[in-house]
C-alpha cells in the first residue's frame, strides 16, 4: 500500500515538470522559427520573393528537421503556422509533418522547411486535421529571390509553396508525399485550453504573449499591398 501511494505521489509530482518540459519545447520552437525566417530574409537574393509574400494567405515553418528522422522512417519535424487575418497575423497553431520524401539530398545537422498558402484553398489546406502534399493538395518547390518575378506556373497549379533551407542554403524543394497533420495536443497546450485550427487561424482566439515575436516577424516580412 505503501508502494502503491508512493508512486501515486512521484507522478502526481511528475505530471507539473512534464507539462513545464513540453510548454519550454513549444516556446523553443517558436524561437526557432522566428530565427529561421530571420535567417532567410537577411539575404535577398536568397529570399522569398516580395510578390509571394505579399500575396500568401498562411507561413508554415518547421525548424531543425534532424537527419535522423529521415533514416529511421519517423516523425520528420514539429512547426508552426500562422494565418493572414482581417486585423493582421493569427496566433500560431502547432503542426508536425510525417513520411514521404523530400525530393533533394538532406545533409547537415538539421533542414528548416516553409510552406506558404498561396490563395484560400491554400490555408483551408491547413485547416484540414490531416493532408498528403501531392495527394488531396497541390504544392510545388517555390521560387527564390526577394525582387525575382518568378514563373506564373504556382498561380495557376498550387495552394502551397514549400521551400528548405540546409547549411545556409535556402532553396524550393518537392514534399509530394508528406503528411501534414494538426499537434492538437501543443496546441492546447500552449493556449491552456482546446480550441480549433479554424478559431486560432482565423483571428479568434488572442494568442499568448509567448506567440508575439514569431508573429511580429512574420508580419514584419510578409506584409500586403493592399490598404
Amino acid at each position: 500500500m505503501k508502494k502503491f501511494l508512493a508512486l501515486l505521489c512521484a507522478a502526481g509530482l511528475s505530471m507539473p515538470v512534464f507539462a513545464a518540459d513540453v510548454k519550454t519545447d513549444i516556446s523553443n520552437r517558436l524561437d526557432a522559427a522566428k530565427a529561421t525566417l530571420d535567417a532567410i530574409m537577411k539575404t535577398p537574393d536568397q529570399a522569398i520573393p516580395n510578390n509571394i509574400m505579399q500575396q500568401a494567405t498562411c507561413v508554415a515553418v518547421v525548424p531543425g528537421l534532424k537527419k535522423a528522422a529521415f533514416i529511421v522512417g519517423g516523425e520528420y519535424g514539429q512547426g508552426v503556422v500562422t494565418c493572414r487575418t482581417g486585423h493582421g497575423w493569427s496566433g500560431p497553431a502547432f503542426i508536425k509533418m510525417t513520411g514521404g520524401s523530400f525530393g533533394f539530398q538532406i545533409g547537415g545537422s538539421g533542414t528548416d522547411l516553409v510552406l506558404v498558402a498561396m490563395n484560400q484553398k491554400g490555408m483551408q489546406d491547413l485547416l484540414q486535421s490531416k493532408f498528403k502534399i501531392g495527394g488531396n493538395v497541390a504544392a510545388a518547390a517555390g521560387p527564390v529571390g526577394r525582387s525575382s518575378s518568378a514563373s506564373t506556373d504556382w498561380k495557376l497549379n498550387s495552394e502551397l509553396l514549400s521551400y528548405s533551407r540546409s547549411k545556409g542554403l535556402f532553396a524550393g524543394v518537392d514534399l509530394s508525399g508528406v503528411a501534414v497533420t494538426q499537434n492538437e495536443d501543443d496546441t492546447t497546450t500552449f493556449y491552456g485550453a482546446p480550441h480549433t485550427f479554424e478559431q486560432i487561424l482565423k483571428g479568434n482566439v488572442m494568442p499568448p504573449p509567448a506567440a508575439r515575436p514569431f508573429v511580429r516577424t512574420v508580419a514584419k516580412y510578409f506584409m500586403s499591398t493592399q490598404k
